[in-house]
């Protein structure tokens, strides 16, 4: 079998202080069927000078003002080419060896492949290893969503829909509970792929997401007691890693995940 073409879209928006190592990453994979695609927001900070630097290297660049994340993912799907499409985001970097690993992977029957991410400090230098999960249930307490170590075929996304723009917090654990309900098929890639820098979106009040985490539960066949159940059980997480913090800031990954 021909290796897979592979896009990669990498989504920015005012992005100078990291977009150089996030597409140098990709880049350097010298992956011989590789299709990058960047979509920026409108920049104003010099990231689009920074991206001109890799001009022959990018299929497709798109910069204008979008919807949000969910938008600008669904711009990058839509002007992708491969195969396979994985998504980088841009204060994210792309391990060594990550896309010969999805390409030895795959094959013409699965639909999702998912290889592992690093959770990275890049303050104190802290690696921990996220292993993706393959089953998503209507209380999604304990999953492992690990958007950067996910490749999705050209044709999952174009039979069973995009991200949904109505979201910017879990849009990527809904598309993944919407293709496990779909009954697509997934793939464990014994690989790391990804270096997710911590902070960003993740950082963000629990509070300000209920409303979009309430929306995410009933749309994916949940009851308003399922929600309660999910959003009383992300509260009590939430106090406990503030009680873990105290110890030091990476105490609490050192607890959950392995190095």
């Amino acid at each position: 079998m021909a290796i897979p073409r592979i896009s990669v879209i990498t989504a920015c928006y005012n992005s100078a202080g990291t977009i150089r190592e996030a597409l140098q990453s990709v880049v350097s994979q010298a992956y011989p069927a590789l299709d990058l695609i960047v979509i920026d927001g409108g920049s104003t900070d010099g990231t689009l000078q920074i991206i001109e630097e890799f001009k022959d290297n990018i299929s497709v660049l798109v910069s204008e003002s979008d919807k949000g994340i969910s938008d600008a993912f669904n711009k990058g799907i839509a002007n992708a080419s491969g195969d396979l499409i994985g998504i980088l985001n841009s204060d994210d970097v792309m391990l060594p060896g990550a896309l010969d690993a999805i390409a030895q992977a795959y094959d013409e029957h699965t639909d999702v492949y998912r290889g592992n991410m690093l959770l990275w400090n890049d303050k104190t230098g802290q690696r921990v290893r996220e292993h993706p999960s393959l089953h998503f249930p209507k209380v999604p307490l304990i999953i492992h969503v690990c958007h950067g170590g996910t490749f999705v075929t050209h044709r999952a996304y174009t039979e069973h829909g995009t991200y949904d723009t109505r979201m910017k917090f879990v849009m990527d654990l809904d598309l993944l509970t919407r293709y496990s309900r779909a009954g697509l098929t997934f793939k464990t890639v014994d690989a790391d792929i990804e270096a997710f820098r911590i902070g960003g979106v993740t950082n963000t009040p629990l509070s300000a997401k209920k409303e979009e985490l309430r929306y995410f539960i009933k749309k994916n066949g949940g009851t308003y007691f399922h929600f309660l159940l999910y959003y009383g059980g992300l509260r009590l997480q939430d106090m406990v890693k503030r009680v873990l913090d105290l110890f030091d800031e990476d105490f609490k990954r050192k607890i959950r995940y392995r190095k």
